[in-house]
Protein backbone atom coordinates (compact mmCIF):
# COMPACT_ATOMS: atom_id res chain seq x y z
CA UNK A 1 0.00 0.00 0.00
CA UNK A 2 1.32 3.24 -0.86
CA UNK A 3 1.80 6.09 1.51
CA UNK A 4 0.32 9.44 0.86
CA UNK A 5 0.76 12.40 3.04
CA UNK A 6 -1.03 15.45 2.66
CA UNK A 7 1.04 19.02 3.76
CA UNK A 8 -0.34 22.01 4.08
CA UNK A 9 2.05 25.33 3.99
CA UNK A 10 4.53 23.14 1.75
CA UNK A 11 5.83 25.96 -0.34
CA UNK A 12 8.56 26.78 2.35
CA UNK A 13 9.96 26.15 5.53
CA UNK A 14 8.96 23.45 7.83
CA UNK A 15 6.05 22.04 5.36
CA UNK A 16 8.60 22.62 2.41
CA UNK A 17 11.43 20.07 4.56
CA UNK A 18 8.38 17.63 5.61
CA UNK A 19 7.48 17.17 1.93
CA UNK A 20 11.12 16.32 0.90
CA UNK A 21 11.59 14.18 4.08
CA UNK A 22 8.71 12.44 3.02
CA UNK A 23 9.27 12.08 -0.67
CA UNK A 24 12.98 10.55 0.11
CA UNK A 25 11.41 7.96 2.32
CA UNK A 26 8.64 6.86 -0.43
CA UNK A 27 5.44 8.90 0.63
CA UNK A 28 3.73 10.36 -2.28
CA UNK A 29 1.97 13.87 -1.64
CA UNK A 30 -0.74 16.14 -1.43
CA UNK A 31 1.36 19.54 -1.25
CA UNK A 32 -0.96 22.64 -0.16
CA UNK A 33 -0.14 26.24 -0.11
CA UNK A 34 -1.50 29.61 -1.20
CA UNK A 35 1.91 30.24 -3.78
CA UNK A 36 0.77 27.69 -6.75
CA UNK A 37 4.39 28.65 -8.60
CA UNK A 38 6.50 27.50 -5.53
CA UNK A 39 4.08 24.39 -5.14
CA UNK A 40 4.63 23.49 -8.81
CA UNK A 41 8.72 24.04 -8.32
CA UNK A 42 8.64 21.61 -5.03
CA UNK A 43 6.47 19.07 -6.80
CA UNK A 44 9.06 19.69 -10.00
CA UNK A 45 12.14 18.66 -7.54
CA UNK A 46 10.29 15.63 -6.29
CA UNK A 47 9.76 13.14 -9.62
CA UNK A 48 10.55 9.86 -7.82
CA UNK A 49 7.07 10.23 -5.87
CA UNK A 50 3.99 11.06 -7.31
CA UNK A 51 2.89 14.84 -5.72
CA UNK A 52 -0.47 16.38 -6.41
CA UNK A 53 -0.68 20.35 -6.13
CA UNK A 54 -3.22 21.99 -4.14
CA UNK A 55 -3.55 25.86 -4.39
CA UNK A 56 -5.76 26.80 -1.22
CA UNK A 57 -6.01 29.64 1.28
CA UNK A 58 -6.75 28.56 5.01
CA UNK A 59 -7.90 31.64 6.20
CA UNK A 60 -10.97 31.34 4.30
CA UNK A 61 -13.97 29.09 4.67
CA UNK A 62 -13.90 28.18 1.47
CA UNK A 63 -10.23 27.08 1.61
CA UNK A 64 -10.60 24.86 4.45
CA UNK A 65 -13.54 23.39 3.16
CA UNK A 66 -12.25 22.58 -0.11
CA UNK A 67 -9.17 20.66 1.49
CA UNK A 68 -11.02 18.93 4.14
CA UNK A 69 -12.80 17.29 1.50
CA UNK A 70 -9.64 16.46 0.04
CA UNK A 71 -8.77 14.91 3.56
CA UNK A 72 -12.02 12.95 4.02
CA UNK A 73 -11.29 11.71 0.59
CA UNK A 74 -8.00 10.20 0.00
CA UNK A 75 -6.39 7.46 1.92
CA UNK A 76 -4.20 9.83 3.93
CA UNK A 77 -1.44 7.89 5.93
CA UNK A 78 -0.18 11.40 7.12
CA UNK A 79 -1.82 14.69 7.73
CA UNK A 80 0.79 17.60 8.29
CA UNK A 81 -1.03 20.67 9.49
CA UNK A 82 1.81 23.10 8.85
CA UNK A 83 0.02 26.16 7.36
CA UNK A 84 0.79 29.57 9.50
CA UNK A 85 0.94 33.33 8.96
CA UNK A 86 4.01 35.57 10.88
CA UNK A 87 1.15 38.07 12.70
CA UNK A 88 3.12 38.96 15.82
CA UNK A 89 1.90 41.99 17.71
CA UNK A 90 -0.02 42.74 20.61
CA UNK A 91 -3.80 42.25 20.70
CA UNK A 92 -4.54 46.07 20.32
CA UNK A 93 -2.02 46.69 17.22
CA UNK A 94 -3.64 43.13 15.60
CA UNK A 95 -6.61 44.21 12.82
CA UNK A 96 -9.89 42.37 12.80
CA UNK A 97 -8.86 40.78 9.43
CA UNK A 98 -4.99 39.79 10.57
CA UNK A 99 -6.76 38.15 13.72
CA UNK A 100 -9.38 36.37 11.88
CA UNK A 101 -6.50 35.02 9.32
CA UNK A 102 -4.37 33.73 12.09
CA UNK A 103 -6.98 32.15 13.77
CA UNK A 104 -8.57 30.56 10.59
CA UNK A 105 -4.81 29.26 9.59
CA UNK A 106 -3.70 28.15 12.89
CA UNK A 107 -7.29 27.53 14.74
CA UNK A 108 -10.26 26.34 12.42
CA UNK A 109 -7.81 24.90 9.11
CA UNK A 110 -6.05 21.86 11.56
CA UNK A 111 -9.22 21.79 13.45
CA UNK A 112 -11.45 20.76 10.18
CA UNK A 113 -8.95 19.26 8.35
CA UNK A 114 -8.02 16.83 11.25
CA UNK A 115 -11.73 15.89 12.06
CA UNK A 116 -12.38 15.58 8.35
CA UNK A 117 -9.06 12.98 8.12
CA UNK A 118 -9.77 10.90 11.32
CA UNK A 119 -12.85 8.73 10.31
CA UNK A 120 -10.91 7.36 7.13
CA UNK A 121 -7.43 7.03 9.07
CA UNK A 122 -10.11 4.84 11.61
CA UNK A 123 -11.48 2.60 9.01
CA UNK A 124 -7.77 1.92 7.97
CA UNK A 125 -6.73 1.34 11.52
CA UNK A 126 -3.74 3.52 10.79
CA UNK A 127 -2.50 7.10 10.20
CA UNK A 128 -0.47 10.10 11.42
CA UNK A 129 -1.60 13.89 12.20
CA UNK A 130 1.54 15.94 12.72
CA UNK A 131 0.37 19.44 13.96
CA UNK A 132 2.88 22.27 14.17
CA UNK A 133 2.70 24.68 16.93
CA UNK A 134 5.80 26.25 18.60
CA UNK A 135 7.56 27.00 22.19
CA UNK A 136 5.53 30.26 22.14
CA UNK A 137 2.26 27.79 23.45
CA UNK A 138 4.09 27.63 26.80
CA UNK A 139 4.81 31.16 26.94
CA UNK A 140 1.89 32.68 28.47
CA UNK A 141 3.13 32.72 32.01
CA UNK A 142 6.10 35.11 30.60
CA UNK A 143 5.84 38.86 32.13
CA UNK A 144 5.84 41.69 29.22
CA UNK A 145 9.46 42.32 30.27
CA UNK A 146 10.41 38.75 29.06
CA UNK A 147 9.18 38.91 25.90
CA UNK A 148 7.14 40.33 23.49
CA UNK A 149 3.41 40.02 23.56
CA UNK A 150 1.17 38.18 21.29
CA UNK A 151 -1.72 37.37 22.80
CA UNK A 152 -3.78 35.92 19.57
CA UNK A 153 -0.87 34.14 18.11
CA UNK A 154 0.01 32.34 21.25
CA UNK A 155 -3.43 31.33 22.00
CA UNK A 156 -3.52 29.50 18.70
CA UNK A 157 -0.81 27.66 19.18
CA UNK A 158 -1.70 26.31 22.91
CA UNK A 159 -5.13 25.54 21.84
CA UNK A 160 -2.94 23.41 18.90
CA UNK A 161 -1.17 21.54 21.77
CA UNK A 162 -4.64 20.78 23.61
CA UNK A 163 -6.66 19.47 20.59
CA UNK A 164 -3.49 17.26 20.26
CA UNK A 165 -3.16 16.01 23.52
CA UNK A 166 -7.42 15.55 23.86
CA UNK A 167 -7.14 13.93 20.55
CA UNK A 168 -4.58 11.54 21.11
CA UNK A 169 -6.39 10.37 23.92
CA UNK A 170 -9.66 10.39 21.86
CA UNK A 171 -7.79 7.69 19.33
CA UNK A 172 -5.53 5.48 21.83
CA UNK A 173 -5.41 2.22 20.31
CA UNK A 174 -6.63 3.10 17.44
CA UNK A 175 -3.72 2.82 15.55
CA UNK A 176 -4.04 6.14 14.78
CA UNK A 177 -1.04 8.51 16.38
CA UNK A 178 -1.18 12.42 16.86
CA UNK A 179 2.02 14.58 17.44
CA UNK A 180 2.34 18.10 17.90
CA UNK A 181 5.91 19.80 17.00
CA UNK A 182 6.69 22.89 19.30
CA UNK A 183 10.20 24.27 17.89
CA UNK A 184 11.38 27.46 19.33
CA UNK A 185 13.13 29.90 16.56
CA UNK A 186 13.37 28.25 12.72
CA UNK A 187 15.54 29.53 10.41
CA UNK A 188 12.53 29.62 7.63
CA UNK A 189 11.36 32.87 6.03
CA UNK A 190 7.89 33.19 8.62
CA UNK A 191 9.70 35.80 10.60
CA UNK A 192 11.03 37.91 7.36
CA UNK A 193 7.48 38.19 6.36
CA UNK A 194 6.76 39.62 9.51
CA UNK A 195 9.75 42.66 8.92
CA UNK A 196 11.65 40.35 11.66
CA UNK A 197 15.56 40.51 10.92
CA UNK A 198 16.56 37.22 13.26
CA UNK A 199 19.66 36.63 10.78
CA UNK A 200 21.91 36.88 14.17
CA UNK A 201 19.72 34.83 16.43
CA UNK A 202 21.18 30.97 16.74
CA UNK A 203 17.85 29.11 14.87
CA UNK A 204 17.15 25.23 14.27
CA UNK A 205 16.75 24.25 10.79
CA UNK A 206 13.97 23.52 9.49
CA UNK A 207 14.68 19.83 8.38
CA UNK A 208 16.06 19.25 12.24
CA UNK A 209 12.16 20.27 13.19
CA UNK A 210 11.63 17.65 11.01
CA UNK A 211 14.18 14.88 11.80
CA UNK A 212 12.91 15.44 15.66
CA UNK A 213 8.84 15.13 15.10
CA UNK A 214 9.85 12.23 12.77
CA UNK A 215 11.36 10.87 15.72
CA UNK A 216 9.36 11.66 18.40
CA UNK A 217 6.57 9.98 16.50
CA UNK A 218 9.02 6.87 16.64
CA UNK A 219 9.33 7.61 20.75
CA UNK A 220 5.52 7.66 20.77
CA UNK A 221 5.78 11.51 22.05
CA UNK A 222 2.39 13.47 22.01
CA UNK A 223 3.94 16.97 22.41
CA UNK A 224 7.74 17.03 20.73
CA UNK A 225 10.04 20.20 21.60
CA UNK A 226 12.51 19.63 18.74
CA UNK A 227 14.74 21.80 20.92
CA UNK A 228 14.43 20.85 24.57
CA UNK A 229 17.32 18.65 25.45
CA UNK A 230 15.14 17.80 28.91
CA UNK A 231 12.62 15.72 28.20
CA UNK A 232 11.25 16.27 31.95
CA UNK A 233 10.84 19.89 31.89
CA UNK A 234 7.91 19.09 29.56
CA UNK A 235 6.28 16.05 31.82
CA UNK A 236 6.69 18.29 35.11
CA UNK A 237 4.49 21.12 33.00
CA UNK A 238 1.70 18.34 32.30
CA UNK A 239 1.81 17.02 35.65
CA UNK A 240 1.12 20.27 36.94
CA UNK A 241 -1.65 20.53 34.54
CA UNK A 242 -3.26 17.39 35.63
CA UNK A 243 -2.59 17.92 38.89
CA UNK A 244 -5.06 20.79 39.17
CA UNK A 245 -7.25 19.93 36.73
CA UNK A 246 -7.79 16.93 39.70
CA UNK A 247 -7.86 19.19 42.29
CA UNK A 248 -10.80 20.93 41.32
CA UNK A 249 -14.06 21.03 43.65
CA UNK A 250 -17.46 22.06 43.87
CA UNK A 251 -16.71 24.20 46.87
CA UNK A 252 -15.32 27.64 46.51
CA UNK A 253 -11.88 28.05 46.91
CA UNK A 254 -11.03 29.21 50.73
CA UNK A 255 -9.03 32.60 48.81
CA UNK A 256 -12.35 33.87 47.51
CA UNK A 257 -14.24 33.63 50.74
CA UNK A 258 -15.14 36.90 52.07
CA UNK A 259 -16.15 35.91 55.67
Amino acid sequence: MTNLALVTGASSGIGKAFAERLASDGYDLIVVGRRKDRLDELAASLPDVHVQVVAADLSTDEGVDSLAEVCATQPLTMLVNNAGVAHYMPIADLSAAQARELVHVKVVAPTMLSRAAVPGMLSRGTGTIVNIAGMIAFSGPAPSSQMPRRAVYAGTLAHIVALSQTLSAELEGTGVQVQVVCPGVVATEFHTVQGMDLSAVPRMTAADVVTGSLRGLELGEVVCAPGVEDAGLLQTVFDADLAAFGAQSPQLATRYRTS
